[in-house]
């Protein structure tokens, strides 16, 4: 489009684009327009290669797609496969701020709001909910058995379980939801639909480089009936966005940041009658003494997510597939949900499921340039804010790649460079 209008126009009547230049700056002017024209025909040609179909992976593919940019999406199962289907999608403006996560989360929260307003709140699972902190016990206490004057009035109705105290942590103008698996297939959805970008449902093997250390192509096996076919898609740009798994890119690229996991359990509950838009967040005792701190967060759909039991346990190396799903443990989970509210202790259970989030040596998140190769990007250890912060995350590193720096806010704190070698 600029350059159309500048062969309409003498350089030095282009008043629409530059307003008062002077007959001796045209040519500088000119140089300006071909210049900008150049570069996003440059960015429409990048061949981008993203590993990962997760939250990360279909945020960069959206925004890159945004900048005229199509992705090839790489993934091992399905998108969404781990963590970013079978997270509670819980949104916060402010938990973060005094973090060096704080303007990340700020700037990541209005975008989410910006995705309910492109693809639908309804299509997506977005709303603002009211969010609250409990603390609650296996069975009554003295002082509830004989009064039910003590109950707060910030308690919603349906969580009429032994509960002991109750604050609130925030509002429908600072917490939110989303439903994470609904945000990251509509964001590759439509990477794919504006900018032709693909899904290629392969195994990243390693990564093939020149002489001078750029990278070339991004190997993968795919199987293919009986038989596993090796692939090279060619590649001036890779994102590593592949969650805990990041870390497997060490054997290809030793300044990979080294990445580890955390395990949770969760469960998804339907009760008989739809739940109010509150989040819980809780302390509960157990009949046994034992402090644990489950979640519930009520979804549009009429169903409730609850989540907890935190392990430190070694990622499976087999990928989304080796995550095993530890019965008991989705049973305790649903029974603190069922002393909490007694709707929910009879309520049908949708999914048990488990995932790894993924952390980084220091806690915080990973994103950047990769240093030591040209053209590698990463996108990991967000920890339990992945999906909070894979907007923002999925257009910084968008920018960086188009524009050669990001231009949406300051990731300094995150640079790749800080954790390169470190082992946890």
């Amino acid at each position: 489009m600029l350059l159309s209008r500048a062969a309409s126009k003498p350089p030095c009547q282009q008043k629409s684009l530059y307003h008062n230049i002077r007959p001796a700056n045209c040519n500088r002017a000119l140089l300006k327009v071909l210049a900008m024209a150049s570069h996003a025909s440059a960015a429409g040609s990048k061949r981008v290669v993203i590993c990962g179909g997760g939250i990360m992976g279909a945020a960069t593919a959206y925004y890159l797609s945004q900048l005229g940019v199509a992705a090839t999406v790489v993934e091992r199962e399905a998108v969404a496969a781990a963590a970013s289907g079978k997270a509670g999608g819980f949104l916060a403006l402010d938990w973060n701020d005094g973090s060096p996560v704080g303007p990340l989360a700020r700037h990541s929260y209005a975008l989410h709001a910006q995705l309910a307003d492109v693809f639908g709140a309804e299509a997506i699972g977005y709303r603002q909910l009211d969010t609250i902190q409990v603390v609650g016990q296996a069975a009554p206490s003295r002082a509830q058995s004989r009064s039910r004057g003590s109950r707060s009035t910030q308690l919603p109705d349906w969580l009429d379980g032994s509960i002991t105290a109750c604050s609130r942590l925030g509002s429908k103008a600072t917490t939110a939801q989303v439903h994470p698996t609904k945000l990251t297939h509509a964001l590759v959805s439509a990477a794919e639909a504006a900018a032709g970008s693909k899904l290629v449902i392969a195994t990243v093997t390693g990564i093939s480089r020149d002489s001078s250390g750029n990278v070339t192509a991004v190997k993968v096996q795919q199987q293919q009936q009986q038989a596993v076919a090796e692939e090279e898609l060619p590649a001036d740009a890779v994102v590593l966005a592949m969650g805990p798994w990041t870390d497997v890119a060490r054997a290809w690229l030793p300044a990979s940041p080294a990445t580890t996991g955390q395990k949770y359990h969760s469960v998804v509950l339907r009760p008989k009658e739809p739940v109010s838009d509150t989040a819980i967040f809780t302390s509960f005792r157990t009949a046994d003494g034992r402090s644990v701190e489950p979640e519930l967060y009520p979804r549009p759909d009429g169903t409730v997510y609850a989540c907890g039991e935190p392990q430190d346990m070694a990622v499976p190396s087999q990928g989304p597939c080796g995550v095993t799903v530890d019965a008991t443990r989705c049973e305790f989970i649903k029974g603190v949900a069922g002393s909490l509210a007694s709707s929910l202790s009879d309520a049908a259970v949708e999914a048990e499921q488990a995932c790894y989030l993924p952390m980084s040596s220091d806690g915080l998140p990973v994103i950047g340039r990769l240093p030591g190769v040209q053209g590698v990007y990463v996108a990991t250890g967000h920890s339990c804010w992945g999906i909070l912060n894979g907007p923002a995350t999925g257009q910084a590193v968008a920018e960086l790649i188009v524009h050669g720096s990001c231009k949406s806010l300051d990731i300094s704190a995150f640079d790749p460079l800080r954790v390169c070698g470190v082992r946890p």
